[in-house]
């Protein structure tokens, strides 16, 4: 009765999830206090102050309409808004008309998804990646084709990227800052990216489309700048949510940002804005279309997360683990101590240690860390790595 595809697939869904209902079953043994888990990047901070008061003002106010349908592509003014932010930002000139308002990323890379592909064309994912990319690009009738990153590190190795591209490519997906791992790309990589793709562009005689998926844009620390995805690459899409920078993930909201330079600009909104409506979508809430609009300009107190990043790394590597300072979002990705990432991962339950194989993300032999839980989570976690550390006879500097 049910998808052959669709029961392949949950066979290989996401040890995210797996892991966080472990979790529940172990919180349920020992209480949430006896449990450290570090598997949802599901941020506990509280919107900013001025998004509530906004919401507030939205719903208990007398304006007629607010809980009607729109044009499927979002409130004008609302889209507006959201193209003279990023304008303000990224020195681009998007006008309303190219931006969709979605039901957050997920939501806004389906839709782009659906509008590019023919079915058995190829779509070039960067490792590690977050999961459910595979997913998506398969719910259209893609292919996934997994590029590694160089030797030990979250580098591209553009020598495989540029060897992986054909006359059937027709989209390389970018997430940076990086969920798993934190990194940031540079504007020279960027380049290099861009170059590689206008030479085989011209080989091919195609077009090669760039999803730049975005939720974690407003979490960079250090001083680090993000370069601009639309003044690099022509044909490319801006896929963003206010999930992260918000603190608003339940709410799914976000935007698809076009790039006004893409060849047939019109038929590509129009496709868009038709994929919005018949993959289900309709259109993105409503009520926090409204609120997001009133709250471009807020974030939340990223401060707390580069606290928790530089706890979390210096215990890390006190107690012999091999990890990445992450430039951005808020996870780690550190080395397994072992090849068996999933092992490994089995392993530190039994310290109601809560982790995420790096075989779920594209690249065995590490795993994920996501530290925006409570500090109170991640200084009582500190025992409990040590004791894991100590199973493996890594070199403790404590």
């Amino acid at each position: 009765m049910l998808s052959e595809n669709v029961l392949k697939n949950l066979k290989n869904a996401s040890w995210i999830r797996a892991m966080f209902e472990e979790g529940e079953r172990l919180r349920g043994l020992h209480g949430d206090d006896k449990v450290f888990d570090f598997t949802l990047g599901n941020p506990d901070h509280e919107p900013p102050k001025s998004v509530k008061d906004s919401l507030k003002e939205i719903v208990l106010g007398d304006k007629p309409g607010i809980h009607r349908y729109m044009n499927n592509a979002g409130y004008a003014d609302v889209r507006q808004k959201v193209a003279d932010h990023i304008n303000n930002k990224n020195n681009t000139n998007l006008q309303g008309k190219h931006i969709i308002m979605t039901c957050g990323a997920a939501g806004g890379l389906n839709v782009v998804l659906k509008s590019i592909l023919n079915p058995g064309e190829e779509v070039i994912i960067l490792a590690p990646f977050f999961p459910e990319y595979i997913f998506y690009v398969g719910n259209h009738g893609g292919k996934p084709i997994i590029v590694p990153p160089t030797t030990g590190g979250f580098e591209p190795n553009l020598k495989i990227f540029e060897e992986s591209i054909n006359q059937n490519t027709k989209a390389v997906i970018l997430n940076s800052p990086n969920n798993p791992s934190g990194y940031v790309y540079s504007k020279k990589t960027l380049m290099d990216i861009s170059q590689i793709l206008s030479q085989k562009e011209k080989q091919y005689g195609t077009s090669i489309c760039i999803l730049s998926d975005e939720p974690y844009n407003e979490l960079v620390y250090d001083g680090i700048e993000l370069p601009s995805i639309l003044n690099i690459f022509k044909n490319s899409f801006i896929i963003n949510s206010f999930s992260k920078s918000l603190a608003l993930p339940g709410e799914r909201i976000g935007y698809i940002a076009v790039n006004p330079n893409i060849p047939d600009i019109e038929p590509a909104i129009e496709s868009l804005v038709f994929c919005n409506r018949t993959l289900g979508y309709v259109n993105a809430p409503a009520t926090f279309q409204k609120v997001i609009s009133e709250s471009l300009d807020e974030d939340i107190d990223i401060g707390t997360y580069e606290t928790r990043r530089n706890m979390m790394y210096n215990n890390l590597t006190n107690l012999g683990f091999t990890c990445f300072k992450p430039m951005g979002a808020f996870y780690f990705f550190p080395q397994s101590p072992i090849k068996d990432d999933i092992k490994f991962v089995n392993d530190a339950l039994k310290y109601n240690l809560l982790l995420v194989p790096g075989t779920g993300f594209g690249l065995p032999g590490h795993f994920r860390i996501s530290y925006c839980v409570n500090i109170e989570t991640i200084e009582n976690s500190f025992g409990a790595f040590a004791s894991l550390a100590k199973d493996y006879k890594l070199k403790i500097n404590i």
